[in-house]
């Protein structure tokens, strides 16, 4: 008894997740982000109308996400990078339109000091590298949206790598095409949200949004809704997009 040491259990796990817990709080129509635009417009669709609390191992993601954009302005800022300026970090963004409106967080604004040029930053970790040959057409248009509208026509898409801080960036120069398409489609979400008219699965029929429905939390909903055999075949490209 005397030489016995009390071990007192701790569950970091628990911790964490206690920290991270969030109130489910029903989102705004007619209130939209830019981060949501380039994903599948039903599934957006689904998150006003029928929202449900997101799963603690998602939380957990982003809340990576959100540390290692942290890290990527904290040495964006640092001392020893004299050769590049940080202007800004979570810049504020908003936009109002005609019965909507679009607001945010811009990740970064660098200034280059040689070509005195400056670039909006959007910063996306991922699990590996090695497929990451070109931007996600989602992260474009987010970041396309972003030059549209502060009129800051030179970017990055930044992917670090979550396990070795390893980086692939992509410049984007200002495409017109592109941000319309971005205003558009908010303006058709708006639309179906208002009329509570449920979209096409738009990750069940172009190739290149397949990987969304992985994770979706309205997986079965859709599915129910719109059955395959609804469906016509995928196609690489829609329009364009």
């Amino acid at each position: 008894m005397g030489g016995e040491e009390k071990h007192i259990a701790v569950d970091f796990n628990r911790l964490i997740e206690n920290h991270l817990f969030r109130e489910n709080r029903p989102k705004t129509i007619g209130r939209y982000y830019p981060s949501e635009i380039g994903s599948c417009l039903r599934k957006v669709w689904y998150s006003y109308l029928q929202p449900r609390p997101t799963e603690m191992d998602l939380i957990k993601v982003f809340e990576v996400g959100n540390i290692l954009h942290d890290f990527i302005a904290e040495v964006m800022r640092s001392e020893k990078n004299p050769h590049i300026q940080l202007i800004s970090s979570e810049y504020p963004f908003k936009l109002e339109l005609q019965d909507f409106i679009i607001s945010g967080r811009i990740d970064d604004l660098l200034l280059v000091k040689e070509s005195n040029k400056t670039f909006l930053v959007e910063v996306k970790s991922t699990a590996s590298l090695a497929y990451t040959d070109s931007p996600k057409m989602s992260h474009m248009m987010q970041l396309q949206l972003y030059m549209h509208v502060l009129k800051y026509h030179d970017g990055f898409v930044l992917y670090v790598e979550k396990n070795t801080l390893k980086c692939k960036a992509f410049e984007v120069a200002y495409d017109e095409r592109i941000a319309a398409e971005a205003l558009n489609r908010f303006t058709k979400l708006n639309r179906f949200l208002k009329d509570k008219v449920m979209p096409p699965p738009e990750s069940r029929l172009k190739t290149e949004m397949s990987w969304m429905c992985r994770n979706c939390e309205w997986r079965a909903d859709c599915w129910a809704a719109t059955p395959d055999s609804a469906l016509p075949p995928l196609k690489e490209k829609i329009n364009g997009f």
